[in-house]
């Protein structure tokens, strides 16, 4: 066993390293599956498209990052706590999945901003320009910033040459968290000005606002996370088990966000049948005229017994009806004399 992985056995906790990573990867496969629940509910609510749409390749594509990043995460923490889970020499390395993880991550968090930044571009529309162009020029220049994360990444051999690059780390999570807020307010500030006067309108309106605020608020408390963590504790493996979690968290919230108008409508549906509900049950009061003293108990003598049947209408009272308004007044003189007279 070579000096270095006897400081490690004598230094590592296994819960706060391989512990909070493994921990992450249980939480992110759960993650994982409610992606998957959204994906379907987007697929089945669009399932009328004739095509294959943009937003349904979208979908497809950033189902496909998420899958691979589970795969090697999963990969990840199978390395270490199962295949050499009394190998020190191999604990103290980075395994190829970890760093290809973290370079697909990457990349999946800078498809979500160029797809949020291409519904901002289609949501300003008829309006200003110069906001949806910013927020794509942030978008542009933040992948320069997530090349030099993955190219730190791949410098580092072992897990205590991650300290060395801290900056890339704080820099990468800190203009993402900035890109989050800006396409956040910039998608609040966008249907803040485009509603219509109309309240099933203004409503969605509120609603998808409430839907932006919130996930640009989680994806930026994820991201602000793995700092304090990163910067608190940068001996044990907590950021990366949060960092884990912060791939599933852009693509539950663009699914989210994508899948709002289901949402919307089916709490508007579920609340209309729940008044209706209501509506029926509610006790209407009829008219009641206030009889004579001797025509009320006839009356009341006469609702006792009625048959349902009672109610039917007459066949032939409006052929008779009919007959008598349209046979003309001489004709119908003459036929009843002609009676008379029989």
């Amino acid at each position: 066993m070579s000096s270095s992985a006897q400081d490690l056995s004598a230094q590592l906790d296994i819960g706060k390293t391989f512990g909070a990573l493994f921990i992450g990867v249980t939480i992110a496969a759960v993650l994982f599956g409610l992606s998957n629940v959204q994906a379907f509910i987007y697929f089945q609510t669009h399932s009328r498209d004739t095509g294959m749409t943009f937003y349904k390749l979208a979908v497809i594509w950033l189902w496909i990052l998420d899958a691979l990043h589970m795969a090697l995460i999963v990969h990840c923490i199978y390395y270490y706590l199962v295949i050499n889970y009394t190998n020190f020499d191999a604990l103290t390395g980075l395994v190829w999945s970890f760093k290809l993880s973290v370079a697909i991550e990457v990349f999946l968090i800078y498809s979500v901003h160029l797809l949020y930044a291409y519904r901002i571009w289609i949501i300003s529309k008829g309006k200003s320009r110069p906001l949806p162009i910013t927020v794509g020029i942030i978008v542009i220049l933040n992948s320069g910033v997530a090349i030099v994360l993955v190219w730190a990444l791949y410098q580092c051999h072992v897990f205590s040459d991650l300290i060395k690059f801290e900056w890339a780390i704080y820099l990468a999570l800190g203009a993402i968290t900035f890109a989050d807020i800006v396409i956040a307010s910039a998608l609040c500030y966008l249907l803040a000005t485009s509603r219509t006067g109309f309240s099933s309108t203004d409503s969605l309106i509120t609603k998808l606002m409430v839907y932006s605020i919130n996930t640009g608020c989680l994806t930026s408390v994820c991201s602000m996370a793995v700092i304090i963590t990163c910067a608190v504790m940068p001996t044990n493996f907590i950021f990366l088990a949060i960092d884990f979690l912060l791939v599933k968290v852009y693509v539950n919230s663009f699914f989210a966000l994508l899948n709002a108008r289901h949402y919307g409508q089916a709490n508007t549906d579920t609340n209309n049948s729940y008044s209706s509900y209501n509506h029926h049950r509610v006790y209407r009061p009829e008219l009641h005229i206030q009889p004579s003293e001797d025509e009320e108990p006839r009356a009341s003598r006469r609702d006792v017994f009625k048959h349902p049947d009672d109610e039917a209408v007459d066949p032939f009272r409006s052929v008779k009806v009919c007959a008598s308004s349209c046979v003309p007044e001489d004709l119908m003189t003459r036929f009843s004399q002609s009676n008379r007279s029989q």
